[in-house]
Parts: structure tokens; sequence; C-alpha cells
């Protein structure tokens, strides 16, 4: 394993595990740690943010360049994810099974719309 890989998977844990916990936190109500949890969120996002720029630097590649097409692709799966997301939330909390499963396949759609938006399509 490089050590760029190695650096990567180690601060990716602990950006994973921050992330997770804050999400715990926000959405427990038990807990009753909200503005915590979203700290601990940031917290967990800024820590995956440098694991990219890290890695990136070990690995001696460019930094990432901010075009439209980064910009599109970022909407694409932010908006793919939370459809994703409402599908799942429909079926599990507000049980609304069919209209919750056409939810989330739209949103798996639209993820899978990010591989030829990002790959392309060669033959």
């Amino acid at each position: 394993m490089k050590k760029s890989s190695f650096a990567a998977l180690i601060l990716g844990t602990i950006g994973i595990v921050f992330f997770a916990l804050g999400m715990c936190m926000c959405m427990l109500p038990e807990w009753d740690l909200f503005r915590q949890g979203i700290v601990c969120g940031v917290i967990g996002l800024a820590v995956l943010l440098i694991t990219l720029l890290v890695w990136r630097k070990m690995e001696g590649k460019a930094p990432v360049r901010i075009s439209a097409k980064t910009l599109g692709s970022a909407a694409v799966g932010v908006l793919g994810a939370l459809l994703l997301g409402v599908g799942m939330c429909m079926v599990m909390v507000f049980s609304r099974m069919v209209l919750g499963i056409v939810i989330g396949l739209i949103g798996i759609v639209v993820l899978l719309m990010l591989i030829p938006l990002t790959r392309g399509i060669h033959d």
C-alpha cells in the first residue's frame, strides 16, 4: 500500500466517523445534541476536504479545478442523493411505500447519470 493511500484511508476514516457521529447527534432527539452535531459534522466534512487535498498533493496530481462541469456534476450528485434519501424517508418514516420507491428509483437513475456525465461515453 502506498503512503498516499494509507494517509487517505486514515484521514478518510476519521472524517467519516466525525460526519456520521454528527448526523446521529442531529437526528436522534433522545440525545438532544443538535448544535453539537452540526459542529461535529462540519469538522468531519473539513477533515474529508483536507484528506482530498493531502492525497492529491502526495500523488503529485494537480489541484481540483472548479469548472461548470465540476459544479454541474456536484449538483447532479446532490440532487440524486437527496431524491434517494427522500424516497427512503417516505418508505421508512411516512409509510408511503409506492411513492417512496418511485422517488428513490428516480434518485438512483439521477446518480447513474453521473457516470456518463463525468466519464463520457466512449466506443
